[in-house]
């Protein structure tokens, strides 16, 4: 292989390895904030809201805070342009750049208001050292995001073993356990399965023909789980 077809595929790796990251610590099972915990740590946060369009924090950004949804949608998304590619939407009870914000590195995703957003903003200028007064707190906060990133490698590998029919079909279930309504364009799911966006488009033709899922733009609505889940299993 040439030293330029490698590179790219290290870039196309890396690049799906962020949108796993960007989704995984997106999802609305990640909380690891409790409601005695935010009474705990309110003092040191500000509320802001965000009208429909706008953003709490953009790609590439420096990660200088971490935002707690109060109320609204948001959406998580990578690129820009043609290339950009919506990985999840969440709500209510998510925290959201915070591992970014602990690192002290840049944002690797953006986060846009889908409609009106209510949010805690906390300042790592701010929380750091209110967090070095709750050892509890900040040790509970970093085994929920040890077991995230776990979880989502344990995720990737059991899709490495797998036809694209069946990653297909095993990413679809993961998102059905949320909302019948699957919001991924086929390009993220591509991007996210490391496949080409053909490949996508036949497995999710031959899951349509099965009677398993129904698709429109940027939507794939869930007919039959149980046949859905049956497919991912083989």
């Amino acid at each position: 292989m040439s030293p330029a077809r490698r590179l790219k595929g290290d870039v196309r790796a890396e690049q799906q390895h962020l949108d796993w990251l960007a989704r995984s610590f997106g999802r609305p099972d990640y909380a690891p904030l409790s409601p005695v915990d935010v009474d705990l740590i309110r003092s040191v946060g500000e509320m802001v809201s965000k009208y429909p369009g706008t953003h709490l924090f953009k790609e590439g950004a420096p990660a200088d805070a971490a935002y707690l949804v109060e109320s609204g949608e948001v959406e998580i998304y990578r690129g820009s342009g043609p290339s950009r590619r919506v990985v999840t939407r969440v709500g209510p009870g998510s925290v959201l750049g915070d591992i970014a914000m602990f690192g002290d590195t840049p944002y690797i995703s953006s986060a846009r208001a889908v409609g009106q957003v209510q949010a805690f903003r906390f300042a790592r200028d701010r929380l750091i050292p209110e967090l070095a007064r709750h050892p509890a707190l900040c040790l509970r906060w970093l085994v929920a995001g040890l077991r995230q990133l776990e979880e989502t490698q344990r995720r990737v590998i059991r899709l490495m073993h797998k036809t694209v029919l069946a990653q297909v079909a095993d990413l679809l279930v993961e998102e059905a356990e949320r909302r019948q309504e699957v919001r991924l364009s086929q390009s993220t799911i591509a991007a996210l399965l490391g496949v080409s966006r053909q490949s996508v488009n036949e497995a999710l033709g031959r899951l349509r023909e099965q009677g398993a899922v129904e698709t429109g733009y940027r939507n794939i609505r869930i007919l039959d789980p149980q046949k859905l889940t049956k497919i991912a299993s083989s």
